[in-house]
């Protein structure tokens, strides 16, 4: 049941993540609640409104066909226009920024909100004017319907002055990293506060490992369902992969401490689902990355933004500062307490390392975005860690990119300044080791 529910979520964050998904939804709730309205004026609610509120039901038919024409002909022209204005949106964010933000910048619900109120306006007011039919002794025009269709039309518009808005913000860097710099923080504050005080897992070194049966990206593991399944089959499992990776077919998956048959197999391979598309909210080392080729596509020469760089490096202090709290793996305990699972994440000395050899690779010989590294060593090197081996790795770090700006930059008053940054983080480095 835990991986169906999984997959279900799995499903509908990537359809919701689609740029399509709520303007078709707008558009079916438009078109039946046309023919909702189709039925009702059948009871006569337009007459009924002529009777007591004769002031806004248009009684004439040459007068509703106008305003409708000119209404849908409008929205056409409101829909291609924000339509064109989101492409060209995701078009620059691709180019100045990173190919990796398109998802978040797609997913962007109001944006969908905003092109499904324009498309269901549109099909409304067509299907309210091929209803209108030819004068008739006993015909009622419906006056009601053509009203709506005008509100409608009104709060389109409301809705196309927001548009304008929200999309000249959307596309400022600002805005863009700080919704990646949340989605990360909230989903590193989940797991920090999903971790358990117990460390301890028993040697795995007998245990039976069983392979990937498909090559993808897994961005899933349903822990519940791994939970039951230990306790179905009276066993431990420990992962061997991490969320995120992409694995190939035939690659060690995870251990159990007792041999599985097929059909407990097929249970298991359930829990772990494969997905290409990347959210943060799902990864936060995806963030990680996220703001990392930012912050050096924006050191580009074509860029060559040192601001933008800066800007992305006091966002990752926060991150890398939240991730000391969180231990490299997780260790998931049954309702007695007992161990079942380990789980295994991104190291912190993998991860950042992945992220500063890029800084230290296009950014070496840019004086204020190495100092500005140097500082967040300083800033993490204050902070609380769950495990000492954090400092160190920030210290290897920190002594990799003196040491690459040395050979880059030639000015020997530059290099005193930020030999004199290192110098500080090193004494932190050792005060925190004899402790």
């Amino acid at each position: 049941m835990q991986s169906l529910i999984i997959r279900l979520r799995s499903f509908f964050n990537t359809i919701t993540g689609s740029i399509a998904f709520y303007p078709t939804f707008y558009a079916i709730i438009a078109i039946l609640f046309a023919i909702i309205m189709k039925v009702a004026e059948g009871y006569g609610i337009s007459k009924s409104l002529q009777e007591s509120l004769p002031i806004i039901v248009i009684n004439d038919i040459d007068t509703a066909r106008n305003i409708l024409t000119t209404l849908i002909a409008g929205g056409i022209s409101m829909l291609v226009f924000s339509f064109s204005m989101v492409m060209l949106l995701l078009s620059q964010a691709a180019a100045n920024y990173s190919p990796r933000v398109l998802p978040n910048l797609i997913s962007n619900k109001r944006h969908q909100y905003i092109l499904g109120s324009f498309l269901a306006t549109i099909l409304y007011n067509i299907i309210t004017i091929i209803g209108i039919e030819p004068t008739g002794d006993n015909y009622q025009l419906p006056g009601f319907s053509v009203l709506l269709g005008i509100f409608s039309t009104i709060v389109a518009l409301a809705a196309f002055v927001y548009f304008i808005h929200s999309i000249s913000t959307s596309i400022q860097i600002n805005t863009i990293l700080e919704n990646i710099y949340n989605k990360s923080s909230k989903r590193l504050q989940v797991l920090i506060k999903q971790q358990t005080i117990q460390d301890q897992f028993p040697e795995t070194n007998q245990w039976y490992t069983y392979f990937t049966n498909r090559s993808g990206t897994i961005q899933n593991i349903s822990v519940e369902g791994l939970k039951k399944s230990c306790e179905t089959c009276k066993t431990r499992f420990e992962m061997l992969i991490t969320k995120g990776k992409y694995i190939l077919e035939g690659e060690a998956l995870f251990k159990s401490e007792v041999e599985l048959n097929n059909r407990q197999q097929t249970e298991v391979y359930k829990n772990f689902n494969y997905s290409e598309s990347e959210l943060v909210s799902d990864n936060y080392t995806l963030g990680f990355k996220q703001i990392t080729e930012i912050g050096i596509k924006a050191m580009s020469p074509g860029i060559n933004d040192p601001g933008t760089a800066i800007d992305t490096i006091d966002y990752l202090t926060d991150l890398v500062r939240l991730r000391m709290l969180k231990k490299d793996h997780n260790i998931v305990l049954n309702e007695d307490k007992e161990v079942l699972i380990k789980l295994n994440t991104t190291k912190f000395e993998d991860l950042i390392y992945d992220i500063f050899a890029s800084y230290r690779k296009y950014c070496k010989e840019d004086l204020s975005v190495m100092s500005k590294l140097l500082q967040l060593f300083s800033l993490c090197m204050g902070r609380e860690a769950c495990q000492q081996s954090y400092y160190t790795a920030l210290y290897l770090q920190a002594k990799l990119l003196v040491h690459d700006a040395q050979e880059s930059i030639s000015n020997s008053h530059d290099i005193d300044r930020l030999k004199a940054q290192f110098e500080s983080i090193e004494t932190q480095y050792h005060q925190l080791s004899s402790n």
